[in-house]
Formats: structure tokens, sequence, C-alpha cells
């Protein structure tokens, strides 16, 4: 049999947007150790790239992430199974979440397991019609694998909700998740994609700099006292009158012409 040589984590660019895209089909994009290493760094890669303002993470027509491959596990020592980092190496854990730039994720089919947890990671989520979720941790020995699902998810849909969605182990659909508020839409397969790059260029009409600002402020908020919440608002606001964005702002409006964002 001829050695499979596809690349299962492929990133490229439209415009401002990076498209981080899991194309493993067959297997409904479940992670294998080596997809989880490459798939890391093409969301790092988007992350960094100089010309993306937005990072959209989706799969195949079809499939999100069924979770960890247990074909794959099963070759692992179970002392060293998901330990692919240490606490504080959270990029490794938290590759989504840990982006600085606006991240959406665009959900067509089951994300399940470590796929519901990349799927909490993103800042934002459309679901198409065929989209599921489940925290299926329980039913495997274990806790939600990168930790979104007992931080995140509590702060998404609310403890009571999410303790149901974690104890129980769940398959929810698509409109369970909007009446939930886990996700912003529903929508036919073939219109998810371009419902999330036309999201994603809305958003990457902004400011670059604000837009990083913005995210740090509302996550580093999530589990800080209004104090020190406020010591860093003033400090971003203090480094946006100062910024070329906020000149640029200001001079497009009095001008009557779209803004030219460069981020500085």
């Amino acid at each position: 049999m001829a050695e499979d040589t596809r690349e299962l984590i492929r990133y490229h660019v439209e415009g401002q947007v990076g498209v981080v895209t899991i194309d493993r089909p067959e297997k409904r994009n479940a992670m294998t150790y080596a997809m989880l290493g490459e798939f890391i760094e093409a969301v790092g890669r988007a992350d960094d790239d100089p010309d993306t303002v937005v990072v959209v993470v989706t799969g195949v027509p079809g499939a999100f992430c069924a979770g960890t491959d247990l074909a794959d596990l099963a070759t692992v020592p179970g002392e060293t199974r998901g330990l692919r980092g240490t606490a504080e190496e959270k990029h490794k854990w938290w590759p989504i979440a840990q982006a600085r730039k606006p991240t959406i994720g665009a959900i067509d089919g089951p994300a399940v397991g470590m796929g519901a947890e990349f799927s909490s990671q993103c800042d934002l989520r459309l679901a198409s019609t065929q989209a599921r979720f489940a925290w299926n941790f329980v039913h495997r020995g274990l806790v939600p694998d990168t930790g979104a699902g007992t931080w995140l998810l509590p702060r998404i849909v609310g403890m009571q909700q999410a303790l149901r969605l974690l104890y129980t182990g769940e398959m929810i659909d698509a409109e369970t998740a909007l009446r939930l508020g886990y996700v912003l839409d529903v929508l036919p397969s073939d219109d998810l994609l371009p419902a999330a790059m036309e999201l994603a260029g809305t958003i990457a009409a902004g400011s670059p700099h604000s837009l990083g600002l913005i995210k740090s402020l509302v996550q580093q908020g999530l589990a800080a006292p209004l104090d020190e919440h406020m010591a860093r608002h003033t400090a971003a606001l203090a480094a946006c009158f100062k910024s070329e964005d906020h000149r640029e702002g200001v001079a497009s409006f009095l001008e009557r012409r779209p803004a030219r964002f460069t981020g500085a």
C-alpha cells in the first residue's frame, strides 16, 4: 500500500484571513499525536502571519474533529498519554485560545472530545446543521483534555449547563448548541464557511491593534478583580491613543474614506 502523504493539517490565506483546515475525513478528522503537533504549529503560524488579522479554524466538509484517534492513543504508554506539555506550556494545550488574533470556528460535523475542546477555544463559533458536540471524557475515564471544558465552557454556557454536558457526556445537536448560546448561528453546510469568512472579513476591517487588546482584556478579565482589569484597561487605552491605528481611524472618519489600518 502506498504511503499516505496527504497534508492532514492545511493552512492558507484569503485576504486578511488565515484558514486552518483539518483534512482527514475518513476518520472524521480524529487527531493523531503527529496531527496534533501539526495543528498546534499551523494555528501558531496563522497567529504570527503578518498578512492575517483573523484566524478561521475548520475541517473539510462534513467533519470538524471527532476527538483523539484512540487507535493512535493505544500506542502511547498510559502514564504519558495526553501530557503533551507542562501546565506552563499553554500554547500546547490552548493553541486557539492563546492566539492573539480573533478566532472563528466553522464547525461542520462532529466536534467530540478534543474537537469539542478546540471549538470552545475559538472566540466565535458558527455551526452547520450537521454539527454535533460532546464532551465525552467521563466515558473514557478522563477529564476534558485541554482544560477548556472545565474553564471556558462554564463561562460560555453557564455552570449548570456546562456541568450537565461534562457529567453526562451527552451529544447535543447544532440547534441545542444555539439555544445554549454555545454557537452564534446555525447554517446549511454549504453556507457555513462562506459565512465564517464573511464574519472574519467584517472583523478584519477593524484595527488589528485594537482587536488584539480587546481580546486580551476580555480573556484576562474573566479571572481578574475589577481593580486589576481597570489597570490593564487604562494602560491599553493609553497605548491606543499613541497608536498609528488610532490616528488612521480618526483621519479616515474625517476624510470620509475606509481606514487603512496597519496594526501599528
